[in-house]
């Protein structure tokens, strides 16, 4: 028997037996809930710090940016040398920051980070001064077509690859894939390393306004405002990824198919965990626990 919740004995008032309110517009969890009994929100996220002076900014996020790495090297996303995560620098927007080609996602510290403008050039950082051309050609573009973003991620995580070789964007399958409800592209272009500047702007036009792009047999880009949800983003599209990696065999092996999420209701759960406080907010955790275990050796 359906509980309670999801009775509704008269269609009028959406099972609200108190007359007062009207059927409800918007996508509540449980069928049959009322818009007005729907009032129970959320708590406000908190935000990122502040800064007033741009120098103890960048300070602070290229700490962020080191610990970043040694998230991705913790999960498993660094095979070779492949994969990079850029922040702009808040004192020279033009120019971004971002890991030198050949270290360990899981040995970066702050002063190993380098410095590069928009042509390309390496104008600053620690001693190992080598620039991926694909990292620079990618996030180069992304940085100048979107003046909103702070932070890009990408690498060759496995079952992100893995998706990104069936050429479709992700199904809204689970809670977590609401996150990308309408909110992500597929890039629909493979031709080679990412080594020529017109395939860095294409995949930039193609990404939009979006906060995410599966590149079709390649890999995962996400972006964010925070450096944070960057890095959630991809970790959470990567689960995605999995998921339905898994659910698409196990109901193909059946004769049957997954169960999509309607739209209403995947929309709805977007204005909660979609948003980029709610990115910055979910990865709070675990960059509590990459300092735990690392101690300050990544802030040196």
């Amino acid at each position: 028997m359906a509980p309670p919740s999801a009775i509704s004995s008269d269609p009028a008032t959406n099972g609200d037996t108190n007359g007062d309110s009207k059927p409800s517009t918007a996508a509540t969890h449980e069928p049959g809930l009322s818009e007005s009994k729907a009032k129970v929100q959320m708590p406000k996220f908190p935000g990122p710090p502040t800064f007033t002076d741009k120098y103890a900014e960048r300070d602070y996020l290229k700490g962020r940016l080191a610990a970043a790495f040694r998230i991705f090297g913790k999960y498993g996303y660094d095979e070779g040398v492949a994969g990079h995560i850029t922040l702009r620098d808040p004192v020279q927007p033009d120019t971004f920051w971002v890991n030198p080609f050949g270290v360990a996602f899981s040995l970066i510290k702050k002063s190993d980070l380098i410095q590069v403008d928009h042509e390309g050039n390496v104008i600053d950082g620690g001693e190992v001064r080598l620039l991926n051309a694909a990292a620079f050609m990618i996030h180069g573009a992304v940085h100048k077509a979107r003046p909103d973003v702070l932070c890009a991620a990408h690498s060759h995580s496995i079952y992100g690859r893995s998706f990104c070789s069936l050429g479709r964007k992700l199904d809204m399958i689970t809670q977590d894939s609401c996150s990308f409800y309408d909110d992500h592209v597929l890039y629909e272009s493979f031709n080679g390393i990412v080594l020529a500047e017109k395939e860095g702007k294409d995949i930039a036009q193609c990404l939009g306004n979006r906060k995410a792009a599966l590149l079709q047999n390649h890999g995962l880009l996400t972006v964010g405002s925070t450096i944070e949800a960057a890095v959630f983003w991809f970790i959470s599209m990567e689960k995605c990824c999995q998921a339905q990696l898994a659910a698409d065999a196990a109901a193909g092996g059946r004769g049957h198919q997954t169960v999509k999420i309607h739209d209403e209701d995947a929309a709805f759960t977007y204005k909660t965990i979609g948003t980029p406080r709610a990115g910055w907010f979910s990865a709070k955790p675990m960059f509590d626990v990459i300092e735990k275990e690392c101690g300050a050796d990544y802030l040196q």
